[in-house]
């Protein structure tokens, strides 16, 4: 990588080796599989046995990749803050849609850990973090057929509409059933072994009684797949239905009760938006090196186009807002980290701000690339797919503006 890339000078040798070792990986195993599977008409074959998405599961967990967050006693890499941040950007490099995938893979077994229940962690956990062959790929299933991104507006608002959930779940005896569906944009969603389930509580005396959040092991009785969602950008994250027909599981499994689900969601909302600024700082950068390569290539007006002075200025303003990018996304994992650090609105400027700068940079790089730009035979159109993508996933960026607002204005009633 250019030297200039990385501003700071007195980055820890630890972790530059983290970063020069995430960037082969992604350059020589997660940019080819992704794009293998972009090109897959049937979204179905993406996770066919055999199909490229294995292939980079099972190399990634032998690398540990998939214990990144988790701590260094139970056998994970034990990243956090600017390790962290530099680990998810070199993976977004790569390819947005794999390093979404893998990430989420570890958020049901990331949130057993963190409970200290020696009986999850022993049974859950441990398995999860030895795992080498991508046995045990887990989701997170929030969004339903009826409920987006008025999920992340629940956090700021005591707006009664927004507490009803179509997946619901019940106290029966000495045991929860869960019931109802999630909708099609779980990531992991068809290919998910295990799951950490936003759930809404029945009604107590007509009035709604909050959320709850859940383990829940896939292969119980009652829980079924749709079928995997086809879709114009990150093709190769697999995303699609899962629905539960009164699925029982014991009461250990419940992680969070009505009483600590907002801060609960709160954390999580913070966790997700920092991750997603830090991976689309990557794909940001990853738009700006394929232009900023293909200026010195290309040759227009009888000289290479990067000498024309109307390309070297969108070049140098995609530059500076890479580094932008760059900056607010490791300013705020690394303020949010540990929890229970969970100052949401820097998280999702980071989120909003890092997806928007990513889709600019992937439209001027296009632009750049000119007719070139629309083929599929170079990478910047499938770059340009995923950012797009970006400005909608985890809560669009139009509502987490608002949730923002209402928190640096200091006018959230709910207490997180």
């Amino acid at each position: 990588m250019d030297a200039y890339m990385e501003i700071d000078r007195n980055l820890p040798a630890d972790l530059c080796a983290l970063r020069e070792n995430v960037h082969r990986f992604a350059k020589e195993v997660l940019r080819p599989a992704a794009t293998e599977l972009d090109r897959l008409p049937d979204p179905q074959d993406v996770i066919a046995p055999g199909s490229a998405l294995w292939t980079f599961m099972r190399r990634a967990y032998a690398l540990g990749y998939h214990t990144a967050s988790f701590p260094e006693a139970i056998g994970g890499l034990g990243l956090h803050g600017l390790g962290m941040q530099i680990f998810l950007e070199e993976l977004g490099w790569g390819s947005a849609d794999l390093a979404i995938s893998l990430g989420v893979a570890g958020a049901p077994f990331g949130a057993l850990a963190v409970t200290g229940n020696p009986e999850l962690i022993d049974t859950f956990v441990k398995p999860f973090v030895a795992d080498r062959d991508a046995r045990f790929i887990g989701s997170w299933p929030v969004t339903e057929p009826n409920h987006g991104s008025d999920w992340a507006m629940f956090l700021a608002s005591e707006g009664e509409a927004n507490r009803s959930g179509r997946a619901t779940i019940r106290r029966e005896g000495d045991s929860y059933v869960v019931h109802g569906q999630k909708a099609a944009w779980v990531s992991n969603g068809t290919i998910s072994t295990h799951g950490i389930v936003y759930l809404m509580a029945p009604p107590v005396g007509g009035q709604p009684a909050g959320g709850v959040v859940a383990f829940v092991p896939f292969d119980l009785p009652g829980v079924s797949k749709g079928k995997p969602l086809n879709k114009i950008g990150q093709r190769a994250l697999n995303q699609g239905e899962i629905f539960f027909d009164n699925v029982r599981i014991p009461d250990r499994y419940v992680l969070a009760t009505p009483a600590a689900f907002p801060m609960v969601a709160a954390i999580t909302l913070t966790n997700a938006n920092s991750t997603m600024a830090a991976v689309f700082t990557g794909v940001a950068r990853a738009a700006f090196e394929a232009a900023m390569d293909y200026s010195k290539q290309r040759i227009q007006g009888g000289k290479p186009i990067c000498e024309h002075q109307l390309v070297q200025k969108r070049l140098f303003d995609m530059f500076t807002r890479v580094e932008a990018c760059r900056a607010l996304s490791r300013a705020v994992m690394v303020h949010n980290d540990p929890p229970p650090a969970i100052d949401l609105e820097y998280a999702i400027a980071a989120k909003t701000f890092c997806t928007q700068a990513s889709f600019e940079i992937a439209s001027d790089a296009l632009q750049i690339f000119g007719g070139n730009g629309l083929s599929r035979e170079y990478p910047i159109e499938k770059i340009f797919r995923d950012a797009r993508a970006s400005l909608i996933e985890d809560g669009t960026n139009d509502v987490l503006s608002l949730t923002g607002a209402l928190r640096i204005l200091d006018l959230n009633p709910v207490p997180v």
